[in-house]
């Protein structure tokens, strides 16, 4: 017998920098994620993958204005003109020389590399994780695919390159227009209003392309990205020259022309989006309602896509604060408490107060829904950890008291999971009614706007508010910096890469169909590789794939990619298994159906270790769990539960208890030897042959 391992955590974990980096990839990569939490499998006319695309362009095209709104809005436009904001910064001071249209157009260059980055991360990405090539045909479009058994389901390249080249048209259109805009004003001439017209028409071709099919040739797909990205890079340097060669520019105190508007109406197309995905999502839950009730109780998608904008806003907004609290050395402005005239404005847009306001609402909140969760679940937690220490220690001894509370602790503490699905639905509402500052963004109103308006004060309700929207503002910041702190900790510690790598799992395992500047997708080199891998070993006899927590998700992909010659000699062997637990109830569309159509494949040559006090493994059929059988007997054979630890009581020959093991060693325990040899027993001899 030969007994290989396939590492596959340095995909996750390995890096430093590259686990440091994911962190700030966080709206994007939950962008992506949202379009896989769906109901059900099929998406009728692709309406739901082209609304959760549309949602990921929003992200970025808000990125892409926040960057423009530090370069060319902040610095450009609202310090460089003020001498008391240049003071002693030779790093700006040299702009002033430059006209405004000339130094807008250099300020715009930065946005434009930003973008450039983003596509070389992008490009890397794929070439390092998406490289190892499958053998099948590729389906149309990975986000229809109605079954992790389709062929080519795990190779995303050309779909993420085609999603790349869009997202970096949207972006580079976004600032074109905001360069123009910001240059003319509303005087513009001839060639302005036409350059205009063709950025503008840029933003909405990209935006027409996110709804539209990837062309099926791959001859056809490379000729007409050839083609956008020279329209592209045709517009952008235009619009570069036309601003560079403005000489007069209309100057008007306050916030570049047509940034503001252009923030707000990011938001509100955003606040539309989720609206849309909402709807379209409980219409088609109501409809083909799942067997088992979902974890998010089926507002997965909207609820991810709502969580991917607020991240995405909490982001921006912290970039945009943060320079300008350095710009206007540590005032920070607003309508109520302006900054004195010859330091300048620099105020960032109503939308980023907003965000900063909602932003501390929902964090407070939702902190308080997860203590009441945590709080009246408890009773519950206990009881069910009370009937399993009563099943598994009838005879404990009085001595063992002790040693049985803590097993019921951890056995409580192992559920607290299922206990979080109404704090995130909580988050969801909240977000939602956060979507009415939408329409104040439109006109401009702040926080501290409409409390004076309201109380007809300007220092009472209208400071208190003032200051509740600055300790927002510090909080979300505090929370982005603390999520940088945590890379900086994933670059210098392996501990903490592997927990990053832990919580990237869930994020990064399926294909980037909807955002391309998502952290790369681990599975679509592991599942091929692993697919190649145990072919060749099935051509020389059995295989047990033996896979632990979500290498036992990866074993199950890699069987339901197998074809039919390879698999009548092919086993499984998980443990600490989450297939049911966490991906079958957050993921509804692959949920029981592919557990009972991977049963079925190995003809139920299969077997699942489980304990109680895992937090993370569970069984994957036991209908005393709430699992739904397949209606094959062979299912109930496939659960097998661990008692742990193994006694409360300790060993004449040792000098302490036996550990709580949770979710780690199962390999170690005589289950696993008893597993794999009845594995082996199970083969049928004529399908050896």
């Amino acid at each position: 017998m030969v007994v290989e391992a396939y590492r596959w955590g340095a995909l996750t974990a390995g890096a430093a920098v590259r686990t440091a980096s994911m962190l700030l990839l966080l709206p994007f990569m939950l962008g992506n994620l949202a379009i896989w939490l769906r109901p059900t499998s099929s998406d009728r006319f692709g309406l739901l993958g082209g609304l959760c695309r549309l949602l990921a362009g929003s992200l970025t095209v808000a990125f892409t204005l926040a960057i423009v709104g530090v370069t060319m809005n902040l610095v450009g436009w609202q310090c460089v003109p003020y001498a008391a904001c240049r003071a002693h910064r030779p790093y700006l001071s040299w702009l002033v020389a430059l006209p405004m249209g000339t130094r807008l157009a250099v300020l715009a260059l930065l946005p434009l590399v930003a973008l450039r980055l983003f596509w070389a991360i992008g490009a890397r990405s794929a070439r390092a994780f998406e490289g190892f090539r499958p053998s099948p045909p590729r389906p149309p479009r990975a986000e229809m695919t109605g079954s992790l058994s389709t062929p080519g389901f795990w190779d995303d390249e050309r779909l993420t390159s085609w999603l790349r080249h869009i997202h970096v048209g949207l972006g580079a259109g976004m600032v074109d227009v905001s360069l123009l805009i910001g240059v003319s004003g509303d005087r513009r001439n001839l060639v302005g209003a036409l350059l205009l017209d063709a950025a503008a028409g840029l933003v909405l071709f990209c935006v027409v392309l996110l709804f539209l099919p990837v062309p099926a040739g791959h001859g056809q797909s490379r000729r007409f990205l050839r083609l956008l990205w020279m329209v592209v890079a045709g517009v952008t340097a235009l619009s570069l020259g036309y601003a560079a060669s403005t000489r007069e520019v209309p100057v008007v105190v306050g916030q570049m022309p047509g940034y503001e508007g252009s923030v707000a109406g990011v938001v509100a197309v955003q606040g539309v989006l989720l609206v849309m995905i909402a709807a379209v999502t409980v219409a088609r839950q109501r409809r083909h309602p799942p067997r088992a009730r979902p974890f998010l109780r089926g507002l997965g998608t909207p609820l991810v896509a709502a969580l991917s904008v607020i991240v995405a806003s909490a982001f921006t907004a912290t970039l945009v604060f943060r320079v300008a609290d350095h710009l206007d050395r540590g005032n920070i402005p607003d309508p109520i408490r302006p900054n004195p005239p010859a330091l300048g404005p620099l105020e960032p847009p109503v939308a980023y107060w907003w965000a900063a306001l909602a932003g501390l609402t929902a964090l407070l909140i939702v902190t308080l829904f997860a203590a009441l969760s945590l709080l009246t679940s408890r009773r519950r937690r206990r009881a069910r950890a009370e009937r399993v220490v009563e099943q598994d220690y009838p005879d404990a001894p009085a001595s063992a008291a002790p040693r049985l509370e803590a097993v019921r602790d951890t056995i409580a503490r192992s559920h607290v999971a299922e206990e979080l699905g109404p704090m995130l639905v909580a988050f969801f509402v909240i977000s939602s009614l956060g979507l009415a500052s939408v329409v104040l963004d439109l006109v401009g109103i702040g926080p501290t706007q409409i409390a004076a308006m309201i109380s007809g004060e300007r220092d009472g309700t209208a400071m208190l508010a003032a200051y509740v929207t600055d300790a927002g503002i510090w909080v979300i910041s505090l929370l982005v910096i603390g999520l940088l702190v945590l890379g900086f900790r994933a670059y210098r510690s392996a501990e903490t890469r592997r927990l990053v790598a832990i919580l990237w799992d869930l994020g990064t395992f399926w294909p980037r169909t909807v955002h391309p500047f998502a952290p790369p997708c681990y599975a679509a080199r592991a599942v091929p590789e692993l697919v190649k891998r145990v072919s060749g070993l099935a051509a020389r006899g059995r295989v047990v794939i033996s896979g632990h927590s979500h290498g036992s998700v990866l074993a199950a992909a890699t069987v339901l990619q197998l074809s039919p010659a390879v698999l009548p000699r092919v086993a499984m062997l998980s443990y600490g298994c989450p297939l049911h637990r966490i991906y079958a109830r957050l993921y509804p569309a692959y949920g029981e159906r592919t557990l009972c159509d991977l049963g079925e494949r190995l003809e139920w040559r299969w077997r699942n270790l489980w304990r109680d006090t895992d937090p993370i493994g569970g069984p994957v059929f036991d209908g005393r769990r709430g699992v739904r059988s397949c209606g094959d007997g062979a299912a109930e054979a496939v659960d097998v539960r661990l008692r742990d630890p193994r006694s409360v009581t300790i060993d004449p020959a040792d000098t302490v208890p036996p550990p709580v093991e949770r979710h780690w060693p199962y390999h170690t325990q005589p289950e696993y030897q008893a597993a794999v040899r009845d594995l082996s027993g199970l083969f049928d001899p004529d399908g050896l042959r």
